[in-house]
C-alpha cells in the first residue's frame, strides 16, 4: 500500500480544494477580509486549540471527539493558515501508532472501538496528507479499517444508531469515512474492501436530509449511472430540506435546523461546487452557491461566544461535551470550504 496515487474528491473538500498554503502564519484571531467568515472561524479554532489537548491532561485517555473529530477540523485550519500552535502535537504522537489505539481506556466505560478506528484514522489520513504523520502509520490504520468492514461492505459501528449523530457518525457517514480513509492510505479503486463500500453505498435509499447528504459524500465524484440517480435523489431531499428562513437543514426534510445537520448538508453541497453539473438536477450554479451561502449563514448564527457551537438534540436532548466539541469540529469543517 505504499503507492500513494489518489486523492479522494471527500479529502479534497477538506484539503486541497480550499487553497491550501501551509506557509500562511495568520493567527487565530486575525481577520481575512477575503473571508467574511473569517472571525468565527478564528473564534472556534482558539476554541478547540484549548479544548483538544485539555482531554488527555484530564483524562489520561485519548478521545473520538477531541483527538478524532477536532483534530481533523483543527489541521483543515493549519493548513489554511490559522494558528494552532502546538495543540495536536501530543494528539498527533498518540495517530501515529495505530498498534496501541485498543490499548487507549474511555473513562465513561463506554469503548466503541469500531468508531474509534474510523474517527482516529480520518484525523491521522489528514495528518499524513500535511506532512505531519508518516505515509506508515497511515497504511497500519488502514488495515485496521479493512478488519472492521462488515460483510455488506458498510462500516455499521453502532446497530442502535437509527440516525447517525456527530459522535455517532451513522452507518453511512462512517462507511464513507473509512473508505476516504482507505484510499487515502493508498489503497486502489478496485481493492475489495473499496470495491465493497462502492456497491453497498449504490444499494442506498436516503429517506432523511443526513442519509442524503452523507450518500453524497459516500458517492465523491462518481458519475456512474447508479451514482448519478441516487445523487439526484438526495439533492431533491436537500433542496426541499433547507429552511427558507434560516438556511439551515434538520436531520429530516420538515425538523428545526441543527448545527449537525446544516454542516453536513454544507459539505456535501461544498464538494460539488468543483463540478456543479452534478448539482444540475437540483440546482443552477448561482443556486448550488447560493444554498451553501445561507447554511454557512445559519451556522454563523448559531455559533456560542465562546467560538463552539451547541450540542445536537441527539440522541438525548441534553448536555454532552462530546457531542458539542464534535458539532464544533463539523461546523467548523463546513465553515472552511470556499
Amino acid at each position: 500500500m505504499s503507492i500513494r496515487l489518489f486523492l479522494t474528491p471527500a479529502l479534497a473538500i477538506l484539503l486541497c480544494s480550499i487553497g491550501v498554503s501551509a506557509q500562511l502564519t495568520k493567527e487565530a484571531t486575525a481577520v481575512d477580509k477575503a473571508d467574511a467568515n473569517a472571525v468565527p472561524i478564528a473564534r472556534s479554532v482558539d476554541y478547540l486549540k484549548k479544548e483538544v489537548p485539555k482531554w488527555k491532561a484530564e483524562h489520561s485517555c485519548y478521545s473520538c471527539h477531541n483527538n478524532g473529530d477536532a483534530t481533523r477540523a483543527l489541521l483543515v485550519a493549519g493548513s489554511k493558515g490559522y494558528d494552532i500552535g502546538t495543540a495536536l502535537d501530543d494528539t498527533l504522537e498518540f495517530l501515529k501508532q495505530p498498534a496501541t489505539w485498543d490499548q487507549n481506556r474511555a473513562p465513561s466505560g463506554v469503548d466503541n472501538k469500531a468508531l474509534a478506528r474510523v474517527q482516529f484514522t480520518s484525523a491521522l489520513a489528514l495528518a499524513e496528507r500535511f506532512g505531519k504523520a508518516p505515509a506508515s502509520a497511515l497504511e497500519a490504520a488502514a488495515k485496521l479499517l479493512v478488519a472492521d468492514q462488515k460483510q455488506d461492505g458498510s462500516w455499521q459501528l453502532d446497530p442502535s444508531d437509527s440516525l447517525g449523530s456527530p459522535v455517532t457518525y451513522g452507518t453511512i457517514l462512517a462507511t464513507w469515512s473509512a473508505r476516504s480513509s482507505l484510499i487515502a492510505s493508498g489503497i486502489q479503486p478496485d481493492f475489495f474492501s473499496v470495491v465493497q463500500a462502492d456497491r453497498w453505498i449504490r444499494g442506498l435509499k436516503p429517506e432523511n436530509v443526513l442519509e442524503a447528504a452523507s450518500t453524497m459524500l459516500a458517492l465523491e465524484a462518481s458519475s456512474d449511472v447508479m451514482a448519478e440517480n441516487l445523487r439526484r435523489d438526495c439533492l431533491s431531499i436537500l433542496r426541499q430540506g433547507q429552511s427558507a428562513d434560516t438556511g439551515g437543514w434538520g436531520p429530516y426534510v420538515t425538523a428545526a435546523p441543527q448545527v449537525f445537520d446544516t454542516a453536513i448538508a454544507v459539505l456535501a453541497l461544498g464538494a460539488l461546487q468543483a463540478e456543479p453539473r452534478m448539482a444540475r438536477s437540483a440546482y443552477t450554479v448561482d443556486e448550488l452557491k447560493d444554498a451553501i451561502a445561507k447554511g454557512k449563514k445559519y451556522l454563523v448564527s448559531q455559533q456560542k461566544a465562546d467560538g463552539s457551537w451547541p450540542e445536537t438534540t441527539r440522541p438525548a436532548n441534553q448536555e454532552s461535551y462530546a457531542q458539542r466539541i464534535s458539532t464544533t469540529a463539523w461546523a467548523l469543517l463546513a465553515l472552511l470550504i470556499p
